[in-house]
């Protein structure tokens, strides 16, 4: 079987690394590469309501753009006590998209007065793949928690510092990049996708 090549819509190398360790573990001879292997293919809006309209979004234009099949991914934060905000406006909560500090500050200020047992909160991953005569598939992956009431720890990004794993004293800015990829939302979605790929592409 000649390999075949598998683009992932994101500019992001380490998303890249985390799906290609995914395939290889589950033994797919895959060539992956990342959005910026096609420059000349602007980003896709993310103008869905739902991580997984996003996700197929992106997988389909990539998909369609690039005569390959493509994998897209979208994540947020998803707090109970805000009915599931921010969700999909995670990257753009204090209205500047991808400002991480800003994002974290303003969602601590909106939950300063809520105790202990009402934080909890989940990341939630959608994760799609499209072919390019219009064959999707999308599955989803979780990590549930508590949040925070002030940061803590270094790693990974976004809002993870604040985000405490049920049966973990830990954040997951305090995990290590492999504890964080075996619990993640993304991991269990990209893990999901596997025998999809292996469906589809076999």
């Amino acid at each position: 079987m000649t390999t075949q090549r598998l683009v992932l819509a994101t500019r992001n190398r380490h998303k890249v690394a985390e799906l290609l360790a995914i395939l290889t573990e589950a033994g797919l001879d895959v060539e992956l590469v990342g959005a910026d292997a096609y420059p000349h293919i602007p980003d896709v809006p993310e103008t869905g309501v739902t991580f997984a309209e996003n996700a197929l979004l992106k997988a389909h234009a990539l998909a369609q753009a690039t005569g390959l099949p493509a994998v897209a991914d979208d994540s947020g934060l998803c707090v109970d006590v805000l009915g599931g905000a921010p969700g999909i406006f995670s990257a753009r909560w204090s209205g500047r998209h991808g400002d991480d500090q800003a994002n974290l500050d303003l969602l601590l200020a909106q939950l300063g007065d809520i105790d202990a047992p009402h934080r909890g909160a989940h990341f939630a991953c959608a994760a799609a793949l499209a072919l390019p005569d219009g064959t999707e598939q999308v599955v989803e992956g979780t990590l549930d928690g508590t949040l925070r009431t002030a940061p803590a720890g270094t790693g990974g990004f976004g809002y993870d510092p604040i985000l405490q794993p049920h049966g973990e004293t830990r954040t997951c800015a305090e995990l290590t990049p492999a504890e964080k990829n075996a619990i993640s939302h993304r991991g269990k979605a990209f893990r999901a996708l596997v025998p999809i790929v292996k469906q589809l592409l076999g």
